[in-house]
């Protein structure tokens, strides 16, 4: 199959504005015709639902919280990027552009990365009229902060809590339109399948996991919005419940998966303090504008913080990368505090950990104007480690965060399966090898506001897809493989718990396909996968019944797709002779210890097909072509 990424022609400047008025449109009046399912509800799918909704469509969203208020969205701490030059320090969309395309390490598709610069101000200007609460400076001016991977200010916020006001802005516009009957919300739902009739995608396969109820839903498009995948290494910065399912499922079925390999350490989180811990806490990367990041020079060096001199502190991001110093992009962040602490010069218990120092800023601003800056922060992490951190410097440590990979989609954010469209983290399309600060909410908030309303108006403009119902066979057959596989997660009455099964998947794959990959430890992680996979099938436990809320069993199920979408992700490693963003193969670096690209053999997409159980995936290229932005090695220097 031939990727087509239905780029525009013309200048970049104007690929999205040509494409908007080039592509078909349906009427006010026809609009009431169609149908729309929407699973997921953080910043992607709670925005477009709303915008859909208000347009006329017919929208059914599903959520498996409780309410779209608890979607992971609402943990993004730190801010939202926008090109409107606030601070007149520069910035511009072509800015942006550039600095989202060099972060991800030349690994992006150049037109959807403009395109998502060009409507980043267009975003602030919806949640403000929404009444988001940014943060404003004295004169009322919203203000603007710096994050890594740029020399200028344009990030807006909300205190530490910048997700949760934009999830409350995208899910009261929600929540209006199901006021108005124009979205049916189901909540405590998860979608198991999706379902392919003639070739495109018509609806999905749920279960109610309250009452265990398995259903299917027909429509005439499906929108996934489900989120990103990195609980494949159990301890992550996403909540527990996070899952690979919905778009693993979706690449079963035909739905193309690009670069699975690409996942985002983050360099500020609070270091891993004993087995007991399922999930690990991030603390902003906004704290960078303020903290002063370093170790001791000294190895073994275990004095308490405000005991080490300043002489014999390494402010090691200052000096390796003068030009942004402690706002380095975060693979580069996080693989210098790797190699700090490697060296034997990391702090707290495990020696695994950096200080992140803000008594200068203290001295310099005063208390109270970091309090007023980062208060909600500070307090959850004394909470946390029962440190104060206005009297001793935070300790913090990389852990795995984001994904740049997810289903492959093409310029109107479609994958390889007609109808099918992806936003948000569960699509590949913008961040490349590694995602700038402040990027995943403008990605998210882009997608539902401001393309996929355009977009899936010429698909039905276009394919004018025939009605189908539940009653389809295709519908009867999904339905009944998940009843089967729901059987057969039932069934298992072993001696091992699912967590702990998935703490071990973990454990192989922040070994072996974490901040740091190699050829050997690649072969390892695939020879152990397997043995693993079969380990669960064959010794795990699920109590309980599937009549019933049962925890127990959703794990169960997200586990089971984590153990094959792992095989995939270290494949995607492999094959990937190169180090690129996130992406770091220690055969392939620097003399000073740099990711070293092979564009000549590796600028694309790698785009990977489904070829059934038991057969080694099918890898499809989409070739990476810079028109604009120079292909040339990255440096923060």
């Amino acid at each position: 199959m031939t990727l087509d990424a239905k780029i525009p022609s013309g200048p970049i400047e104007q690929k999205w504005d040509n494409h908007r008025f080039e592509m078909k449109l349906v009427s006010p009046a026809n609009k009431r015709k169609f149908s729309v399912i929407v699973v997921g509800t953080g910043l992607a799918g709670a925005s477009a639902a709303a915008s859909l909704a208000e347009l006329g469509y017919n929208v059914e969203v599903f959520c498996y919280n409780d309410s779209p208020r608890r979607a992971h969205s609402i943990a993004a701490q730190g801010g939202i990027n926008a090109a409107k030059n606030y601070p007149n320090d520069g910035d511009s969309i072509r800015r942006l552009f550039y600095d989202t395309v060099k972060g991800g390490d030349y690994r992006a598709r150049e037109a959807n990365v403009y395109r998502l610069a060009q409507v980043s101000s267009a975003i602030i200007d919806q949640c403000v009229a929404q009444g988001v609460p940014f943060a404003r400076e004295y004169g009322g001016y919203l203000d603007n902060r710096s994050f890594g991977g740029a020399q200028v200010s344009r990030t807006f916020y909300a205190r530490g809590q910048t997700g949760q006001q934009l999830l409350l802005g995208a899910y009261s516009a929600m929540m209006r339109q199901v006021g108005l009957g124009m979205v049916r919300f189901h909540s405590r739902t998860e979608m198991l399948d999706i379902v392919v009739v003639d070739g495109a995608c018509r609806g999905v396969v749920t279960r109610d996991l309250v009452t265990g109820k398995i259903e299917s839903w027909a429509a005439d498009a499906v929108i996934l919005a489900t989120g990103g995948y990195s609980n494949v290494f159990f301890l992550s910065t996403n909540a527990i419940a996070c899952n690979v399912t919905a778009i693993y499922r979706a690449y079963k079925k035909g739905a193309f998966f690009a670069n699975p390999c690409f996942t985002q350490i983050h360099p500020t989180c609070i270091p891993l303090s004993g087995t007991h811990q399922s999930k690990l806490t991030l603390m902003s990367e906004s704290l960078r504008n303020d903290g002063r990041i370093w170790v001791p020079k000294a190895k073994g060096d275990k004095r308490p913080p405000n005991e080490i001199p300043e002489d014999e502190r390494d402010y090691y991001l200052e000096r390796m990368y003068p030009s942004y110093g402690n706002l380095a992009p975060r693979d580069i962040s996080s693989r210098a505090a790797k190699r700090v602490c490697d060296e034997g010069r990391g702090v707290g218990p495990t020696g695994y950990g950096v200080y992140l120092d803000f008594a200068e800023s203290i001295r310099r601003l005063g208390r109270a104007v970091i309090e007023e800056r980062y208060g909600n922060l500070f307090e959850m992490y004394e909470r946390i480690t029962g440190e104060n951190p206005y009297e001793v410097p935070m300790r913090i440590y990389p852990a795995a965060h984001y994904t740049m990979g997810g289903l492959w989609v093409d310029y109107n954010l479609m994958s390889t399966v007609p109808g099918l469209h992806v936003l948000g983290e569960a699509n590949f399309s913008d961040h490349g090898a590694n995602r700038l600060g402040a990027s995943a909410l403008m990605q998210g908030l882009a997608d539902g506001y401001f393309i996929i309303p355009y977009t899936l108006s010429h698909y039905f403009a276009t394919a004018k897809p025939a009605k189908v119902t539940t009653d389809h066979a295709e519908f009867r057959r999904a339905e009944s493989e998940a009843h089967e596989r729901i059987r057969k997660l039932l069934a298992l009455k072993g001696k091992r718990t699912v967590a702990d099964i998935h703490r071990e998947l973990g454990s192989v794959m922040w070994e072996y396909c974490g901040m740091g990959r190699n050829e050997q430890g690649l072969k390892k992680a695939l020879e152990i996968i397997p043995t693993l996979r079969e380990e669960f099938w064959n010794n795990a436990i699920v109590v309980g019944s599937g009549d019933e809320l049962n925890p127990a069993l959703e794990r169960a199920g997200r586990v089971a797709d984590f153990l094959e979408f792992a095989e995939l992700m270290c494949l995607d490693a492999l094959h990937r002779n190169e180090s690129c963003g996130g992406h770091f193969r220690e055969e392939y670096q620097t003399e000073d210890g740099e990711a070293k690209r092979n564009d000549e053999e590796y600028a694309y997409v790698a785009a990977w097909e489904y070829a059934g159980e038991g057969k080694s995936p099918i890898l499809h290229r989409e070739p990476l072509e810079f028109e604009t932005v120079k292909l040339q090695t990255r440096s923060y220097k």
